[in-house]
């Protein structure tokens, strides 16, 4: 199984859609096996993003913030999506293969003025 993160400075990056880098984990038998990095040019391209991680045989993304539109294009490609997650992103990865992950509120950091910036992050 293939787990992939937004990724920033060794940590879960709390807004997906600002994320330029993701991590995806290649896992086998609750073990980390090996890891990668993959680039995104593109911010808020969310269906690219997600085109991208499938691409990569991902299955599984975690993540710390992100709205509607994010959760719904990994979705409709058919990711298991868990939000509300922070900290060291191997860690992360760690703690989801044994069944100790626990998700925290979602948050997004948005500080830009446009109404499309920011998103609902209802769940």
């Amino acid at each position: 199984m293939k787990i992939a993160m937004p990724y920033s400075e060794g940590k879960v990056n709390p807004h997906f859609g600002s994320s330029r880098e993701f991590i995806v984990f290649d896992t086998q038998d609750d073990k980390i096996i090996g890891s990668k990095i993959l680039t995104s040019e593109k911010l808020h391209n969310h269906s690219g993003i997600a085109e991208m991680l499938k691409s990569e045989g991902v299955e599984v993304v975690i993540t710390g913030g992100g709205g509607r539109p994010m959760a719904n294009a990994l979705q409709e490609i058919g990711f298991k999506v868990i939000t509300g997650i922070s900290g060291e992103v191997k860690k992360v990865a760690g703690d989801y293969l044994t069944g100790q992950l626990i998700a925290g509120p979602v948050s997004c950091s948005c500080s830009s003025g446009s109404s499309n910036h920011c998103h609902s992050h209802n769940s």
